[in-house]
């Protein structure tokens, strides 16, 4: 039986090119979405050209029950899991002083919150099967203690993404799991795209972020990674 996939909020930009990207490497893949249906089919049938098993879900991953049941339902339907990608992310620019409480939420729980629902609602099928690949969609520098005044709440639940999963690594790593995050920097489907400040004077493309998130899972010995998908830039 082939080994299964799931991307959350792949019906477009990073996540598509990660589960397409999969599809191409014989992963029976969940397409997940939020409100794209329409975008989320398109992408289904494409990666069922490349000969696998291919499904759309509908989830608000930032709700526990939904992202429990987004795992379960995967399982149903395609038998296990074997890969998360928790890809979902939502962005705000704005100085935190005049952030409110509402926008501080809805950062944590769509960068923090919704993985750890996620991953932690995968981990009993992984350990069933003897393996598993976790990939937490991160940001270049959020290892870096630095204020960013504009993007603040994004930035801490991308830090805490990084420190739950080398947590994560560590208390797995007997039992084939391996978490890793791969931090993209400016992509060509980033909000702001300010390309001067990348060294290498180009924004990411999603194929790359793609080939970094497909570096995790063929791997079987690194756990606890962060790999920066950034030209150069947050260094």
């Amino acid at each position: 039986m082939s080994r299964v996939a799931l991307v959350t909020g792949s019906s477009k930009g990073i996540g598509r090119a990660i589960l397409l990207e999969l599809a191409r490497k014989s992963f029976d893949v969940a397409v997940h979405y939020r409100s794209s249906e329409a975008e989320a089919e398109v992408v289904r049938l494409e990666a069922e050209k490349q000969g696998v098993r291919a499904i759309k879900l509908k989830a608000d991953v930032t709700r526990l029950e939904q992202a429990q049941s987004l795992v379960q339902n995967t399982v149903s339907e395609l038998g296990n899991l074997h890969v998360l990608v928790n890809n979902v992310g939502d962005y705000i620019k704005k100085p935190i002083d005049q952030t409110t409480p509402q926008e501080w939420q809805a950062m944590l729980d769509s960068n923090l919150n919704a993985p750890f629902y996620l991953t932690q609602a995968a981990i009993p099928h992984m350990s069933e099967a003897g393996w598993g690949r976790v990939v937490n969609i991160g940001f270049a520098g959020a290892q870096n203690l630095i204020a960013r005044a504009g993007i603040v709440p994004y930035v801490i639940a991308k830090t805490g993404v990084i420190l739950y999963s080398k947590a994560l690594a560590k208390r797995l790593a007997g039992k084939g799991i391996t978490v890793n995050v791969v931090s993209p920097g400016i992509a060509e489907t980033s909000v702001s795209q300010p390309v001067e400040d990348v060294p290498m004077a180009r924004l990411a493309s999603v194929d790359e972020i793609a080939a970094a998130v497909l570096f995790f899972v063929e791997q079987d010995y690194l756990t606890g990674q962060v790999l920066e998908v950034a030209g150069g830039w947050n260094l």
